[in-house]
């Protein structure tokens, strides 16, 4: 599984980079909108201190149930359908649903990418799919690095896009 920081940090640069490179109006999505998609990012491994609360402090002994539910695609649907009805009637609401939807569906996508094991049809099947990249390329020290990488990167593009050293 990729790291928290990886899902986090993958998700807010790209929201950025759609809102600096595609939208026209910056104030459609406001930084903090990016901020909620990254922590929405993070939604689908909601499951694992679910199952800890239930196992260590309700006792409930339930099987390992991490990427079942929350990593299909009902669950980006569940954020996608609130998104669409706040959309006539109130749309900041349905455009932070959008961001959320964005984040869950995102976090799915990189395990698929990344690690693979995501059942996306659950419970009409559960079915594994994904490319499994970083067990196929065997680069633990790559993967370990892989969110400073990425994070060194972005800072260079915020750097060059829009001169953050200004404001240090």
């Amino acid at each position: 599984m990729p790291q928290a920081v990886v899902h986090v940090l993958f998700t807010i640069i790209v929201l950025d980079l759609f809102r600096d490179h595609f939208l026209k109006d910056k104030l459609k999505l406001p930084l903090h909108y990016v901020f909620i998609g990254g922590v929405a990012g993070l939604l689908p491994d909601i499951d694992v201190p679910l199952f800890w609360l239930l196992k260590n402090f309700l006792g409930f002994e339930i099987p390992w149930f991490h990427r079942v539910f929350t990593h299909t695609f009902l669950f980006i649907l569940i954020f996608l359908v609130i998104s669409l009805i706040y959309f006539d009637f109130n749309r900041k609401m349905s455009i932070l649903f959008m961001v959320i939807t964005f984040g869950v569906g995102f976090h799915i996508f990189l395990d698929w990418l990344l690690v693979g094991g995501v059942a996306p049809f659950y419970p009409l099947s559960d079915v594994s799919y994904g490319l499994n990249l970083i067990g196929r390329l065997k680069l633990p020290l790559a993967v370990e690095g892989l969110e400073a990488i990425v994070l060194l990167w972005w800072l260079w593009h915020e750097e060059k896009t829009h001169k953050i050293s200004d404001f240090i």
